[in-house]
């Protein structure tokens, strides 16, 4: 037993060292503070106006290369601008990571502006593929034009000025340029980024990337540094997934401007012919939808609250006789808020004004037919109650001898006949009606 014993320790103690030798080789291959080259890079990929779905996507993407201990997080990134609250929440994302995130202004051609600026300045390792620019980020607010400066834009410009001082002094980059874009809505190529400090390093696709900034050390908001190990570092593509699109595509002015006229015209074909149900749940959703995307966008009210006018206006032209002058009105009214919508608003965000043409020329042309109609409805002579029974055909029901029943609009009639005896079954027209007795002929008489 005792040597048993002593056979199993050894056997036990001979693992125990191969696994310790094992643990002490592979920490030995992998020193502290450095990132693993068998771990991946994370990639995410957009390309559109930073709005609020930008932001969550980033954030996921950012969330998942963390969780799996990435090695880096790169930012594929082209964008004519967005979302100042937007981008301050995606900015404050990469800034609070716990990774090194990589903002990649591409392809080739691509572009950072406005809010993309502040994106780019931010990341841990910023850079541009060839052909793409940089800049113009100066705030701007919507339902304003460029050239209006009041008191609280001036507040927004100089506290952007200051946002981009602070992220370009954190990453060691030119605050001067930086500063300048937001100032004076300057504008740099990859080139003149590279050598102003505004940026790392150009690269003319992302295997290029990973080669240059492989060995790089960055600091991370804790303060720890890390080095890139990304040269032979599996990629791991993260799209956005079936709900972020159709958000995405929710958040696009002109589907969001469509949607909200769809959704005030089904409902105003549901008040004019009241009881047809489709129209108005199909405009109900439509508008909620419309109306959430406008609001998502930050789209000015005072649009919004004229466009609504203008179908209230449409509508009070089908009930009031004013020969037009509701629905004139209303043209007017819709195509003011159409405009005023994204006017002065954030690059990359707005209206096809040749869209707007085209709605506002399809009301018009609605307006006028509702106007004809009306004013040959009130031309015709006035038919009311059970007159307008005159001239319409009947299906006997009991013989008329002379006086019998007859079948009409769904319901049954007393009935004398002009003729001497009509049997059940014929067809027979109305001539007159004195009082609840129809005065009906066989229709082949007349």
């Amino acid at each position: 037993m005792r040597r048993r014993r002593g056979v199993a320790g050894k056997l036990i103690n001979g693992i125990i060292l191969i696994l310790s030798l094992l643990i002490s080789g592979a920490s030995a291959a992998s020193p502290g503070q450095t990132a693993p080259a068998d771990k991946p890079v994370v990639v995410a990929h957009y390309d559109g106006a930073v709005v609020p779905i930008t932001a969550k996507y980033c954030e996921r993407v950012i969330q998942h290369a963390e969780n799996i201990g990435a090695a880096a997080c790169v930012i594929e990134l082209s964008t004519p601008g967005g979302l100042y609250t937007t981008t301050q929440e995606l900015v404050s994302t990469i800034v609070n990571a716990e990774l090194p995130v990589v903002v990649y202004v591409s392809p080739a051609g691509g572009w950072a502006g406005s809010a993309g600026t502040f994106i780019t300045i931010s990341s841990h390792v910023a850079a541009m593929a060839p052909g793409s620019r940089i800049g113009a980020a100066h705030p701007v607010s919507v339902g304003q034009s460029n050239e209006q400066q009041d008191v609280p834009s001036e507040k927004i410009t100089e506290d952007a000025a200051a946002w981009v001082r602070s992220l370009a002094q954190m990453r060691n980059r030119n605050v001067e340029a930086a500063e300048q874009a937001v100032l004076e809505s300057k504008s740099y190529s990859d080139s003149e980024a590279l050598d102003l400090k505004l940026i790392d390093l150009r690269a003319r696709d992302l295997n290029e990337l990973l080669r240059q900034i492989d060995g790089k050390n960055v600091v991370l908001s804790s303060g720890k540094e890390v080095k890139l190990q990304t040269r032979e570092a599996p990629l791991q593509r993260i799209p956005m997934n079936f709900i972020e699109k159709i958000l995405l595509d929710l958040s696009n002015p002109d589907l969001a401007y469509i949607l909200m006229t769809v959704g005030m015209a089904g409902i105003m074909v549901e008040i004019y012919q009241p009881g047809l149900i489709f129209p108005g749940v199909v405009g109900a959703i439509s508008l909620l939808l419309g109306l959430y995307s406008l609001g998502t966008l930050n789209a000015y009210w005072g649009g919004v609250l004229l466009i609504i006018l203008a179908f209230g206006l449409f509508v009070a032209e089908a009930f009031v006789p004013s020969h037009g002058i509701l629905g004139t009105g209303g043209v007017v009214s819709f195509v003011s808020g159409s405009l005023l919508l994204f006017s002065g608003g954030p690059p990359g965000l707005g209206i096809n004004i040749a869209l707007i043409v085209t709605t506002a020329l399809f009301f018009t042309a609605l307006m006028v037919l509702l106007v004809i109609a009306v004013v040959r409805g009130q031309k015709r002579a006035v038919i009311t109650g059970s007159e307008e029974l005159i001239g319409k055909k009947a299906a006997v029901r009991s013989d008329l001898q002379p006086e019998g029943t007859v079948f009409v609009e769904g319901e049954l009639w007393k009935a004398v006949a002009a003729d001497d005896t009509i049997k059940a079954g014929e067809r027979v027209i109305i001539t007159g009606i004195d009082g609840l007795m129809l005065q009906v002929k066989r229709s082949d008489h007349l």
